[in-house]
């Protein structure tokens, strides 16, 4: 029996003694639970403040920031203003592990949870406390935890909506190989899963090549792959890591088509010696807008940004918190409406959330449906230094066929 099972009684019981004397008794009032007093909601962030993941974490920090300040002026949740309690893991288990037990009890539930593995260490707790939580990942592996929100599109799904891309752009056939260089692990195996499900369905074959992420030199597997006749090369690496795979096949002459999914990027390698490359050769495919996209959610998210950070500008990482932000809010608001905002109230109205119009933000999502994606399409981007956020739109929202196939088969 773990601690928190020894001690789980006595909680319920000090929980039900104060419930009876709270005002949460009295008609008509809002049922309350961790993290929410009267005039606040307090949602968890343990991300990496000073790791090597900063960059992203910095950015996405500031978009939930912006949209929880746009909520909080307009009188908040349920009349309580939402704030944030963050906690730095640097990207290591034991820091993350102390930093959640640390925030657990005070917050209602995670905004953010940065690091596959951060997020298994502590998702066993997560079923005991039902804390609804969004993780810093689009793994479809986290698709089947009820207290998982994944905002967008899955990183397989994502795949196969740029694979489809290069397709219908006459880049690849029937017939012709798909190379794909992955990391093992949540990220780079569920990618792995889009060009698998897209060879088969199009008669193609997959060179994979697996990685882990202290692999530092690619050149094998590049060779590899332009030996096999690959005819799109797939990458789904770390920022560095994806930069040197470019540069490499750049080296070997193999002028070949690459498609990244967006995490997979950091708008610093268009300060590199590679930006050139990429620029030539790179598509990008992400779940959310890029920084620049000329959608009404990203234009009022700019606004902001601009006006809180002058001669600054976002990034994509920037766009995905506003957008879970966005998500978060809107699950909140349902509970609200039922007068129960604790963990069992937020959990049920996530779960019948079937609609959030996203404005162009991402795809409209819906978590209603148990074990699917919140949302099946993807935007197409190239990089560009002279566009702001370094993303330039190549093709807005879109969906292949075989995404639509892949999810009958599913059901």
């Amino acid at each position: 029996m773990s601690i928190r099972q020894l001690f789980l009684p006595v909680t319920l019981l000090l929980g039900a003694l104060t419930a009876c004397g709270s005002d949460d008794q009295l008609p008509n009032a809002v049922r309350t639970g961790p993290g929410v007093s009267a005039e606040s909601i307090s949602l968890g962030v343990l991300t990496d403040m000073t790791g090597p993941f900063k960059g992203s974490s910095v950015f996405r920090i500031r978009g939930y920031e912006l949209y929880l300040d746009a909520v909080n002026k307009h009188g908040g949740v349920c009349g309580r203003r939402i704030d944030l309690k963050q906690k730095d893991h640097a990207y290591d288990v034991q820091k993350a592990l102390d930093g959640y037990f640390e925030l657990e009890p005070k917050v209602l539930g995670f905004i953010d949870v940065a690091g596959q593995p951060m997020t298994a260490a502590i998702e066993p707790d997560l079923m005991q406390t039902r804390a609804l939580t969004v993780p810093g990942s689009w793994a479809a592996s986290l698709l089947g935890n009820p207290h998982m929100m994944i905002v967008g599109t899955t990183y397989d799904l994502d795949i196969i909506n740029g694979l489809d891309y290069y397709k219908r752009k006459g880049a690849l056939a029937a017939g012709d190989t798909i190379g794909h260089v992955h990391l093992r692990g949540s990220f780079g195996d569920n990618a792995l899963e889009g060009s698998r499900f897209a060879a088969e369905n199009w008669d193609m074959k997959v060179s994979e090549q697996a990685v882990t992420e202290t692999t530092a030199n690619l050149a094998e597997q590049i060779i590899a792959l332009k030996a096999a006749g690959a005819k799109v090369l797939v990458l789904s690496l770390t920022p560095p890591q994806t930069a040197a795979a470019v540069g490499i096949a750049a080296q070997l002459g193999w002028n070949v088509p690459v498609l990244s999914s967006a995490v997979s990027y950091d708008p610093a390698i268009m300060e590199s010696p590679v930006a050139p490359v990429f620029a030539k050769q790179v598509l990008l495919t992400s779940p959310v807008a890029p920084w620049g996209a000329d959608v009404e959610g990203v234009r009022e998210l700019r606004d902001s940004y601009h006006q809180r950070f002058p001669g600054e500008e976002g990034t994509l990482n920037t766009v995905h918190g506003y957008t879970v932000a966005m998500a978060y809010v809107a699950v909140l608001e349902k509970a609200c409406a039922k007068k129960d905002l604790t963990r069992d109230g937020v959990l049920r109205a996530f779960h019948d959330t079937n609609s959030i119009p996203a404005r162009g933000l991402t795809g409209e999502l819906r978590f209603s449906l148990v074990g699917r994606p919140s949302a099946t399409q993807s935007y197409m981007s190239r990089p560009d230094s002279k566009v702001p956020g370094t993303l330039k739109v190549e093709e807005n929202l879109f969906e292949s066929e075989l995404v639509k196939l892949k999810g009958t088969r599913a059901r």
